[in-house]
């Protein structure tokens, strides 16, 4: 009687330790997704701000004289780029190519770094010119905006080398996976963002 007991309660810890490993997955994607959330309303925010600010020049250069847009097309482009070869890793992970995860995660850091140090220049070359962020309103909330983005891209970039590491010494088993989950979403919703500043900020701001 007594083993039967033992053995009933030995059936109930192990269908419960599988369903709290369960539990910690979907409550990973969960926090995930509302930390993306409070990222919306972080960039909505500065976005609102810009939109209020950008014609606050103070008499000084305007978006049409400052920005080069061929220029912030290749930013774009790059990032763009780096999605896709995102979307090529995650493609590779489900179908269980270790080393070729690995191969699309450093080409999508070539192109992530490529991003940030195009948006390093241009950030230099306003602050040369006599256009940093103490200039005006308009290129305070400019700055704020765009760099809040550059930081964000930033940590992709950091969170990248730390997958492919993990990915190298793990392979892609299911906590690998649920975090390149959450990094894709992540990336993806960076290239979303940057296609609204280069829209909103670039775009319209020239034409």
């Amino acid at each position: 009687m007594s083993s039967s007991v033992i053995t009933a309660n030995h059936d109930v810890a192990v269908h419960g330790a599988d369903h709290e490993h369960h539990d910690d997955g979907s409550k990973t994607l969960l926090g995930f997704w509302i930390y993306l959330m409070s990222d919306c309303l972080i960039f909505s925010a500065l976005f609102a701000s810009f939109a209020v600010l950008c014609n606050a020049t103070a008499g000084g250069p305007t978006s049409k004289e400052l920005f080069e847009l061929p220029y912030v097309l290749g930013e774009t482009m790059l990032l763009l780029f780096s999605s896709f070869t995102f979307g090529l890793a995650m493609l590779n992970m489900y179908a269980g190519k270790r080393n070729r995860v690995i191969g699309w995660l450093f080409i999508t850091f070539l192109f992530g770094a490529g991003f940030i140090a195009m948006e390093v220049h241009e950030f230099a070359h306003l602050i040369h010119e006599g256009a940093g962020p103490d200039r005006s309103a308009f290129l305070s909330s400019y700055f704020a905006l765009v760099g809040t983005h550059g930081l964000h891209v930033s940590a992709g970039l950091i969170w990248i080398v730390v997958m492919m590491h993990m990915v190298g010494k793990f392979g892609l088993n299911d906590a690998v996976q649920r975090r390149l989950s959450c990094l894709s979403l992540f990336w993806h919703f960076l290239d979303v963002v940057w296609i609204c500043v280069f829209s909103i900020v670039y775009l319209r701001g020239v034409l």
